[in-house]
């Protein structure tokens, strides 16, 4: 458990770096992939922290609630870099032509204002691998984990 909120913590510090530190922006699905590893941090630190005092029940449903975040964390960080590699559409929140520019005076005021950051444009890649496509592998990675624990704890 301490090794899966070790792993979600360094993951969204990673992600929090390159947002406040490298200025790369989430987009709305990457804030929204984010919700999972604050629900792993703190079931996976809790867990950790209760050792051997909490039931055995309860710690295997903890770690069955991570590996179930994590596996479906897992699927939307592929669904979004389907989106990326334009496999298929993504929300048209934030993905697709923009449609409503609204009146030209405040289409100005809102360009130089903020900066819209579109779901289907990779901000960054390393080794042809997008933020969505590392989440996916970090997400899976830590579900696995969390299911060899359960394993492990049915064995013993």
């Amino acid at each position: 458990a301490g090794t899966i909120a070790a792993i979600a913590a360094a993951t969204l510090g990673g992600a929090l770096f390159f947002e406040h530190v490298l200025d790369i922006k989430p987009c709305p699905m990457c804030l929204e992939q984010r919700y999972a590893y604050y629900l792993i941090i703190v079931l996976g630190a809790l867990l950790a922290a209760g050792g051997g005092r909490l039931p055995r029940k309860l710690v295997a449903v903890g770690f069955a609630v991570i590996a179930l975040a994590a596996f479906a964390n897992a699927v939307f960080g592929a669904f979004h870099a389907g989106v990326e590699w334009g496999f298929w559409p993504g929300p048209a929140t934030c993905s697709g032509p923009v449609t409503d520019l609204g009146s030209a005076g405040s289409l100005l005021q809102r360009l130089d204002t903020v900066k819209v950051v579109r779901c289907d444009e990779v901000q960054w890649r390393f080794l042809g691998l997008s933020l969505a496509g590392y989440n996916f592998l970090i997400s899976g990675l830590m579900g696995l984990i969390a299911l060899w624990s359960l394993r492990a704890m049915k064995a013993s």
